[in-house]
């Protein structure tokens, strides 16, 4: 396959919600700092999450054992109860449903997340629920059942987790780089109490997140798909997971292991089964987290809207998590160059000429990057003379939401300050956004670590993939760095996220 072909298309325990994400970065994230020979000092401290774990009811036996060191798969959960549940007494339901595989030898860490409104049969209760009933009717327990009877893979721990947890995760952390990809708004003035949601203000652009402003962006769901949320979710997961060393982590260990014991359940009884748990997550840690597609489709039964996934889709998507692996760097061709390579190889002008999808930018897109320009950035605008045909610039889907162009500061872990900017566009389907990114931040961490270079229009591209989808293209002047960052889901194709990152020229040019 061609490295340029698509890929296929508050709590249930006291007030606070869980949330998958959280469980994610605490897990991947102490794990990292477990080395074999860091074994018998993580040991001491062990039972600091041990001591402060609840039981999960009537998980006892629903769990298979696995060998030490043998892949396993991972179940964490999180609910959506809201305070109108508590307060009315409503049971809670998994808000969001992920798998973690972790298996050293695969070289990658899949991570598949659920939709929660996917149409599957729950045992005892028929089959025409939301899959997140499951969560309401049994618990943890009735969703690893259901799980298990719809994919027919074992699943060897769960997890729930308490967003309370997550947000002084973070924090603890020192909080989270994320590329924000479009602004997120909601507020609850004058909604009734069944229309209130967690508020949240956080505006578009690469941003350091911390606690609550973290957890409203990864609970954000009424504004987009199952799709697009799950996306974010693994991508916040995936950037958080490159962003944490292995001296931090381990030299926190305590605090972190103390707050996973204490806003998680898992499964997990003892300190040996921890350890061991943790030693495979180590292996597991130095690998990628690849991102899995759920592969589903909408559908309206009696008034209800569901997804639906066919026997074969859910084969497909069951087969690339289990067998999930290392994408192979881009062969050295016209079309790519690995970053090891001694020189970039250039591509020929006409090749990304006339993309497919791709149509000439409106004028009032440098208009706009020459207002940011004029807000004292320190360094040259630029903006895409190419763009997807689709979309729009200046409105959003359904709502007509108005797109807002930005200019701001941004601080790194130092304090110091840098200027920065972000152009973005909604890509024409309900949720999906990329945009242009510049700023004169130059060891931003979202550059670390490459995949890949590529020639195009004298300049040299850094290429950033998941899995064999480009995520994003980045370029760098002396004074200055740009990018292109796809949408969460990955709507553009390969060749779209070069011809739009080629087109980038300087306003006023």
């Amino acid at each position: 396959m061609s490295v340029f072909e698509d890929r296929p298309p508050r709590p249930s325990f006291r007030i606070y919600a869980r949330a998958a994400i959280g469980a994610s970065v605490i897990v991947l994230a102490t794990a990292a700092a477990v080395a074999t020979g860091l074994l018998l000092e993580i040991k001491k401290d062990v039972h600091i999450f041990v001591g402060h774990q609840a039981p999960i009811p009537g998980i006892k036996g629903v769990l298979p054992d696995v060998p030490t060191g043998q892949p396993q798969t991972i179940l964490v959960l999180g609910s959506d109860r809201r305070f109108v549940d508590i307060k009315q007494k409503n049971p809670a339901r998994s808000d969001t449903i992920m798998l973690i595989r972790l298996d050293p030898s695969k070289g990658a860490t899949g991570v598949m997340s659920i939709p929660r409104d996917l149409k599957a049969p729950i045992p005892g209760h028929g089959d025409g629920e939301k899959i997140n009933q499951a969560f309401s009717y049994g618990g943890p327990a009735l969703m690893v059942k259901t799980i298990r009877q719809l994919l027919h893979i074992p699943i060897h721990h769960v997890v729930t987790v308490n967003f309370g947890g997550f947000a002084r995760a973070v924090n603890r952390l020192g909080c989270v780089y994320v590329d924000v990809d479009r602004r997120y708004y909601h507020s609850n003035q004058g909604l009734a109490p069944s229309q209130q949601y967690s508020e949240i203000n956080l505006p578009a652009g690469y941003q350091k997140l911390c606690g609550q402003d973290a957890l409203s962006y990864v609970r954000y769901r009424h504004g987009d798909s199952d799709f697009v949320r799950s996306s974010r979710q693994q991508d916040f997961l995936r950037q958080a997971k490159e962003q944490f060393g292995l001296g931090t982590l381990f030299g926190d260990r305590a605090e972190l292991l103390d707050i996973f014991g204490r806003y998680t359940q898992t499964d997990i009884r003892s300190t040996n089964a921890t350890l061991k748990l943790l030693k495979l997550a180590y292996r597991s840690a130095k690998n990628p987290v690849q991102q899995i597609h759920f592969r589903a489709e909408d559908a309206n039964s009696d008034g209800v809207d569901y997804l639906v996934a066919s026997p074969e889709q859910i084969q497909r998507s069951v087969s690339d998590f289990v067998a999930v692996r290392k994408a192979p760097a881009p062969a050295p061709t016209a079309a790519t160059t690995t970053a090891k390579a001694a020189k970039p190889k250039r591509i020929k002008k006409a090749t990304l000429a006339n993309v497919p999808g791709l149509a000439a930018t409106p004028q009032s897109v440098e208009d706009d990057a020459i207002k940011l320009q004029l807000k004292g950035l320190g360094f040259p605008a630029y903006w895409p003379h190419k763009s997807l045909a689709r979309g729009s610039w200046t409105r959003g889907p359904a709502d007509g939401s108005e797109i807002v162009p930005r200019a701001y500061t941004i601080k790194d872990r130092s304090g110091k300050r840098y200027r920065a900017y972000r152009l973005v566009a909604w890509a024409g389907s309900f949720g999906e956004y990329y945009g242009v990114q510049g700023t004169n931040w130059l060891a931003a961490p979202i550059l670390d670590n490459p995949d890949a270079e590529r020639r195009m229009a004298g300049r040299t591209y850094q290429l950033y993939f998941d899995g064999r989808h480009l995520r994003l293209v980045a370029w760098k002047r002396s004074n200055a760095v740009y990018w292109v960052s796809n949408t969460l889901s990955e709507a553009l194709s390969n060749l779209q996220m070069l011809g739009i990152a080629r087109s980038l020229g300087r306003v006023g040019s």
